[in-house]
């Protein structure tokens, strides 16, 4: 059986003969005149037309004096390339032009290279619609066959490696990622639409802030000083909003120095947005219509089969998406009033229920593993309220009753998809929180929130009531149906060169 090796030696002959004719097999430039999907759907105006199209060969077959090469540009049909093998071919080109193929010098071509061909859009016999090629140009001679030549491109490990690779062999995969580039799209569009300004804000920070996370490390020589890479968009952006901005959002990546999961990834795309003079409940609203726009714009559909098997329907626009009360449903599963408890009454209850318990555990974190362990059979779309104020140091607290406060998530297939709240705007109760936080991350707690004493000074010039949100790309996977690793075009491997790569460049020691 042939090896990859073999491919690439074969490859390189064809590449040494290209050049011996003088053909340039790597030319800068390019003139397309038309995509593939265009020359299809327009076929009755284009017909006998003379276009120039651009792509990959898919594949290539001879019969006789006729040649067939099929290609696909980043559109998601191919084309058929016909060309007929001319009597007077030492004239059918000018062997002048170094970029110009003859007909007979395509067996020099392989499937994934690169080509573009000129003429007229017609018929073939069967129907298909072609392009009758009468100027053929090599723009890229590729030097190693895609997988399909050999074997089936299905090993999980080398997609993810070779993910240039998975996307030109797997329609569904490339499909995903230009879904995924219109979910952005979609969510850049609805607060555009509605007044909100975009602003970029840093990712190095002096104190990594607005979530529980560990974060990354890094050294910035011009100051001699740690920074770290951001874990929130959070703290910047309601500076923005003291500084006078009413409505304003970031699209960025952001970093957690955590562990892989299905849902998880240490870096990756998230956007948080502020609204000034608004509330939760204001907040709930307006998410309701952005999940739905982005539903709409992204996918077409508000019905969907998540990867955990559960099914979500958004709903229609007059519905509202049910509450659930965080307080009542760990009391109503579990017995446990979370405001009347101790660390020593709850570690019997986890261990009882299979839940994990740390040796760093604190009340807080065994409090929100028996959440986790709720949540997990709620598909949703429903929001969770009366968050208690001791496990969200960032939000106001509800006027009836101050141990909860004004945070909802919401919930989608078994897990939280946002995080929004009433944010907390008085610099002495933030001060106290922010306290509270830096014991427990001094307690050990690596995922505690750090004291960020320039964040309460901004508080002291005054903030107004503002409502904020956030969610990642995660949100984008769930309803993908995709693991995180599988809904981002290059997740984070443990560096590795294969075999066949040392040995092909023997010469740089890998």
């Amino acid at each position: 059986m042939a090896t990859l090796k073999d491919f690439r030696d074969e490859r390189l002959k064809k590449l040494a003969e290209l050049q011996a004719l003088g053909i340039n097999a790597y030319p800068a430039s390019s003139s397309r005149t038309h995509d593939i999907q265009t020359i299809l759907s327009q076929f009755d105006e284009l017909e006998n037309k003379e276009v120039t199209v651009v792509g990959r060969i898919k594949s290539i077959r001879k019969f006789g004096k006729l040649a067939f090469i099929v290609i696909k540009d980043d559109g998601p049909s191919s084309l058929q390339l016909f060309i007929r093998k001319e009597a007077d071919e030492e004239q059918a080109a000018d062997r002048s032009n170094s970029e110009l193929l003859l007909p007979a010098e395509i067996s020099l071509l392989d499937s994934g290279d690169f080509v573009e061909a000129t003429g007229p859009v017609i018929k073939t016999q069967t129907g298909e619609v072609s392009v009758h090629v009468k100027r053929f140009r090599l723009l890229t001679k590729a030097l190693r066959p895609l997988p399909t030549e050999i074997e089936g491109f299905s090993d999980k490990e080398q997609r993810l490696r070779r993910r240039y690779v998975d996307i030109a062999v797997n329609q569904d995969v490339q499909q995903r990622f230009l879904r995924r580039s219109k979910f952005w799209q979609a969510t850049r569009e609805f607060l555009l639409e509605r007044g909100f300004v975009e602003i970029n804000i840093p990712v190095l920070e002096n104190v990594a802030g607005g979530a529980d996370a560990n974060p990354f490390v890094t050294h910035m020589d011009a100051l001699d000083q740690d920074f770290y890479l951001r874990i929130s968009h959070e703290l910047p952006l309601k500076r923005l909003i003291g500084a006078g901005y009413e409505k304003v959002f970031d699209i960025g990546p952001r970093f957690r120095n955590e562990n892989y999961s299905d849902e998880h990834l240490p870096e990756h795309v998230a956007m948080e947005w502020y609204w000034a003079y608004a509330d939760w409940n204001d907040g709930m609203k307006f998410t309701q219509e952005f999940v739905r726009f982005i539903a709409d714009k992204t996918w077409g559909t508000r019905q969907f089969t998540l990867l955990n098997g559960q099914t979500v329907d958004l709903g229609v626009d007059s519905e509202d998406w049910p509450r659930v009360s965080f307080v009542e449903a760990i009391k109503e599963r579990f017995g446990v009033d979370v405001f009347d408890v101790t660390l020593d009454q709850i570690q019997p209850i986890l261990k009882s229920n299979n839940i994990e318990v740390e040796r760093v555990d604190n009340l807080s974190r065994c409090i929100d593993k028996l959440w986790k362990k709720i949540r997990v059979d709620i598909s949703g779309p429903s929001f969770l309220v009366d968050v208690p104020t001791f496990l969200q140091p960032l939000a106001k607290v509800q006027p009836a009753d101050p141990r909860l406060s004004q945070q909802f998530n919401l919930l989608l297939g078994g897990t939280e998809a946002c995080k929004a709240y009433s944010e907390l705007n008085d610099p002495l109760d933030q001060l106290d929180r922010f306290t509270q936080q830096q014991k427990m991350r001094d307690d050990g707690d690596e995922e505690a929130m750090m004291l960020d004493i320039d964040f309460v000074e901004m508080l002291e010039y005054g903030m107004p009531p503002t409502c904020g949100y956030g969610h990642s790309e995660r949100l984008f996977w769930m309803l993908e149906g995709v693991t995180a690793r599988e809904g981002v075009p290059f997740p984070q491997l443990r560096r590795e060169i294969d075999d066949v790569t040392k040995k092909i460049y023997p010469e740089l020691g890998l």
